[in-house]
């Protein structure tokens, strides 16, 4: 596997551009179709920016790149690093770390973990966009620390995952709080298909569900039955057995606050397992397009969000004393 396969940002703005604008060039500002390139001038103090264009809208007639409206917007990092990395995270089976993207692409680790994360977000299936048909396999596993023991009490710090699998077909993660009835239910209820035949192992949270789906079968593994005619949980099973090699061999360890991110990232190659690297990079790239992760911004938010609450309860906690003074 070349790491190197966009040496310069010229090749890679024009790779992303025949991507992203395959139907004609549209301004991410308004949507209108069209735009002018705006040609450097190297002679001129100000000779602008490579790739730039600018709406032929006369209501909006702002000026834009390709990468305006995408994970790549307002980066500081050169476009062919973004790229690289995008390719070397969609042609690894289980993964890339970010210590890895950061000795093979010449950037800092903290950029790496950045890039990466920004990709996964790219990665990330729109939820409930359309449904699982067909013959859908569903199990739950928990991933995470390991289990301990202590005064005869057993506790635990894995993270529950329910994952749906269709056969020969796309698979859909999700970190769940807790192996519930009702959790599992919810989640199967959103994203599999009401005429889609449904497999599962006899855990008890699965109970009842004939009734929302065409057919429920379930196997029996704890009296040694794993294969029942057409009803297994075979492939699914398959899917945790990627998704653990590369959560415990390449990334070692994972913050429960961005499992998901990384779920999504497993989804992503698995349902497009069947095509090459490069295609699917391809769609990695197409589906950056809207999508932009700033966790300053979320930072923020947070920090407000704590300061609202706190002024909230200093209002009510004087209200309060108000009241009590007025009775006494």
């Amino acid at each position: 596997m070349n790491p190197v396969l966009f040496v310069d940002d010229d090749t890679a703005r024009s790779h992303l551009e025949n991507i992203r604008w395959r139907n004609g060039v549209y301004c991410p500002h308004c949507g209108c179709i069209g735009g002018y390139k705006l040609e450097p001038k190297p002679d001129s103090k100000r000779p602008g920016r490579k790739g730039l264009y600018k709406c032929k809208e006369g209501t909006c007639r702002k000026q834009f790149t390709v990468t305006v409206g995408s994970i790549f917007e307002d980066s500081h990092i050169p476009l062919h690093k973004w790229l690289n990395a995008m390719h070397l995270m969609c042609a690894s089976k289980k993964g890339m770390s970010a210590h890895q993207l950061h000795r093979m692409l010449g950037v800092s680790y903290r950029s790496a973990w950045f890039m990466a994360h920004r990709i996964r977000y790219a990665m990330t299936h729109p939820i409930f966009l359309d449904k699982l048909k067909g013959i859908v396999e569903a199990d739950e596993t928990y991933v995470g620390g390991k289990s301990n023991r202590r005064d005869g009490k057993h506790s635990t710090t894995k993270v529950p995952v329910f994952s749906m699998v269709e056969r020969q077909g796309v698979a859909r993660s999700f970190k769940i709080d807790r192996a519930t009835a009702a959790n599992l239910k919810t989640k199967l209820a959103q994203n599999v298909d009401t005429d889609a035949q449904l497999f599962t192992d006899s855990y008890p949270g699965y109970k009842n569900v004939h009734k929302r789906f065409a057919t429920h079968e379930m196997v029996n593994h704890a009296a040694g039955e794993y294969v029942r005619g057409a009803a297994h949980t075979n492939t699914v099973e398959g899917f945790f057995s990627i998704l653990k090699r590369g959560i415990y061999g390449v990334y070692h360890h994972v913050s429960p606050d961005h499992l998901q991110r990384y779920l999504a990232e497993f989804d992503f190659r698995y349902s497009n397992r069947q095509v090459s690297d490069d295609l699917r990079a391809q769609f990695a790239l197409k589906a950056a397009e809207g999508r932009r992760l700033k966790y300053q911004d979320l930072r923020r938010h947070i920090v407000r969000a704590q300061k609202t609450a706190e002024n909230i309860k200093g209002i009510a906690e004087a209200t309060r004393a108000i009241k009590d003074t007025l009775g006494s």
